[in-house]
């Protein structure tokens, strides 16, 4: 069964011919057609729907979305900067961040038009001094999360992001304190797709919003769930948002408040878009009671989430000789002189082995890691081993392909070494 729809053997032998190995591949249909689910997310009143760019943050990719109707979600200056040099206008940024930036960057980002939602009191009285009497959003911590692991659930007690929703009163405090106008209020639960979940979020912002007469727009974040391996399920939006929209809707006629929706989706908008092509360059077994391994010119530089997260991607070997092959079961690890740079790890768990049956390899055999559009090219282990960073290319709805990163040099890793 084919795992990866957008790719098949000769167009990955003919972006190694292209490209060399690793290399990402996104495939822009996909793209589109994910962004056109997104902009139909079911809404009460209006609704804006934001890119988290930080998912994957290539500028051909934020030039893309903004063109289709996306505006952008930042989680550091640095990352508003840098879609704006993509040609993304300021004033269709948010900016969300655990680390505010400094105050010369915050000004200049903000006197362009991006807006921004603090995320602790401290972050809203510094936001206070820099620019008194004017609009801003807060991120709240529901109380509620939902998320594959604990690292990806950015909700509830056990998370750091966002004021606690018990705090309510001390963010009206700080507020009033430095002459603000608090008109939005946004949260994140994680990477979750139960409806049920989502729906007491939505009940429990609702509950904020109505402690805030100014609050004009919810923004309720991102986080659906995307099933990047076949037994997974990926969140329906229209499942979610229905019941969201009636809510909303019953907002509206019982205060007469009618509020903005806001969406902030990165995985959902990219992962399935994206996969990683590598190289086999070695096979090892560790014996009749060991593990037979495929060792690849890729691994935790291009592709951490399952050494982070065990995270689960599908896989599919390509035959040089184009002969049909028997299955096979395989442990698939990176390059890394790192014993944690394991591509096959138990669902949920880095530390273990879990084989995977793959067509059998040989040496010099094409590999593709699916579900590599998000956190992939965005949060690798940047040049351990001193590896440079790996291209990015798309595959256009044509057919043809085309490089959106160059493969870097050494030269450039160690440019600002003194």
């Amino acid at each position: 069964m084919q795992q990866i729809p957008f790719l098949n053997r000769e167009r990955a032998v003919q972006a190694r011919e292209q490209f060399g190995t690793p290399c990402y591949l996104y495939d822009e249909a996909t793209l589109r057609e994910n962004a056109a689910k997104i902009l139909a997310f079911p809404n009460a009143i209006g609704m804006t729907a934001r890119f988290a760019m930080k998912a994957c943050p290539n500028g051909h990719i934020l030039r893309l979305f903004h063109s289709l109707g996306l505006s952008i979600d930042a989680s550091s200056g640095y990352e508003a900067q840098r879609a704006i040099l993509a040609g993304v206008p300021a004033e269709q940024i948010s900016l969300s961040t655990q680390q505010f930036p400094d105050d010369g960057m915050l000004r200049e980002l903000v006197d362009q038009g991006m807006s921004v939602n603090a995320c602790s009191l401290h972050q809203i009285r510094r936001y206070g001094r820099l620019f008194p009497g004017t609009e801003i959003g807060v991120r709240f911590n529901p109380g509620l999360g939902s998320g594959g692991t604990q690292r990806t659930n950015v909700g509830g007690p056990a998370s750091s992001f966002g004021i606690w929703h018990e705090q309510a009163d001390a963010v009206r405090a700080a507020v009033d304190e430095q002459g603000l106008r608090l008109v939005r209020i946004h949260s994140h639960i994680g990477s979750g797709g139960d409806p049920d979940v989502w729906l007491r979020v939505v009940s429990l912002n609702l509950d904020l919003v109505r402690r805030f007469p100014s609050v004009h727009t919810l923004n309720l974040g991102g986080g659906y769930k995307v099933g990047r391996m076949p037994r997974e399920t990926t969140t329906d939006l229209q499942a979610i948002g229905e019941p969201m929209k009636r809510e909303f809707e019953a907002f509206a006629a019982e205060t007469g408040r009618e509020i903005h929706l806001e969406v902030e989706p990165g995985t959902y908008a990219v992962a399935n878009a994206g996969a990683l092509l590598a190289t086999i360059q070695d096979i090892a077994t560790t014996g009749a009671d060991g593990y037979e391994f495929l060792k690849l010119d890729s691994g935790m530089t291009e592709l951490l989430r399952p050494s982070l997260y065990g995270a689960q991607h599908p896989i599919e070997v390509y035959s040089v000789d184009e002969s049909a092959k028997s299955e096979r079961d395989y442990i698939v690890v990176g390059h890394c002189c790192e014993s944690g740079d394991i591509l096959t790890p138990q669902p949920g768990d880095p530390e273990g082995l879990a084989p995977r049956r793959l067509g059998e390899a040989a040496t010099g055999d094409l590999l593709a890691i699916g579900g590599c559009g998000a956190y992939c090219a965005a949060m690798p282990a940047k040049n351990y081993n001193s590896f440079p960073e790996a291209p990015e290319a798309i595959i256009r709805p044509d057919g043809g392909l085309q490089l959106i990163r160059r493969r870097q040099t050494l030269e450039q890793m160690i440019a600002n070494e003194l």
